[in-house]
């Protein structure tokens, strides 16, 4: 009878030992929803599945932390408004004005008459092109040209006080004795009131002429009379 119950009393000690043994602690179910799994990344993104879900709160304050471009009115290139305008000078504004006196003769060729004319230069040279080039054209009826407009001035050279005309002058252009001394005294006069023009000489297509016009010679150079 004791042997029976020290037997039935090892059983219910070896049950208890084994139920005790055969409880083990389960793990904290992951938050899943249906299949998918969700990863909280703490800034605010939550990847359900590789899809990535921003909480609006935190993108709000992100957005409010980016910061802005600055807006200083400065901007790199070229701006249409407020920049300084460099306008080029005009040719005219480059040019100098002067009042010479020019040389005529009347309408019978009695006499020489004097003029002024107005001419614009950005150099010497054109200094000289446009005297000759007054020379060749009047305002006045009563005031004639000795200097056809049909003569060509080919060049002009100046160098050391001496100025070299050189001309082309057609037949058309030609005077009779009175006229040809006249040409020559208008054309010194008019180049001699520079004071910079020592001596003048006049070239017929590149040559030194004996005569301009076939009644006068020609001197190679003139020079002042005084």
């Amino acid at each position: 009878m004791n042997k029976k119950i020290w037997i039935a009393a090892l059983l219910v000690t070896v049950m208890a030992i084994a139920a005790g043994c055969g409880s083990k602690p389960t793990a904290a179910p992951s938050q899943t929803q249906g299949t998918g799994t969700e990863t909280q990344t703490g800034t605010g993104v939550t990847e359900v599945d590789g899809q990535v879900i921003t909480d609006p709160a935190t993108a709000d304050s992100e957005e409010n932390t980016t910061p802005s471009a600055p807006t200083n009115g400065s901007s790199e290139g070229t701006s249409s408004e407020g920049g300084t305008s460099t306008d080029k000078p005009s040719e005219t504004d480059n040019k100098q004005q002067k009042s010479i006196e020019v040389f005529y003769t009347d309408p019978e060729e009695l006499e020489l008459h004097k003029a002024s004319a107005e001419i614009a230069f950005a150099s010497d040279d054109e200094k000289y092109k446009a005297a000759f080039a007054s020379l060749q054209q009047s305002k006045d009826d009563k005031l004639v040209p000795l200097w056809s407009k049909d003569i060509e001035l080919k060049s002009v050279q100046f160098k050391d006080g001496a100025l070299t005309l050189d001309i082309h002058m057609p037949d058309t252009a030609r005077l009779g004795a009175g006229g040809e001394v006249f040409a020559l005294d208008a054309l010194k006069q008019t180049f001699f009131q520079f004071d910079e023009v020592k001596s003048l000489d006049l070239l017929v297509d590149g040559k030194s002429s004996e005569s301009l016009m076939g009644h006068v010679d020609l001197e190679h150079p003139m020079t002042r009379s005084n």
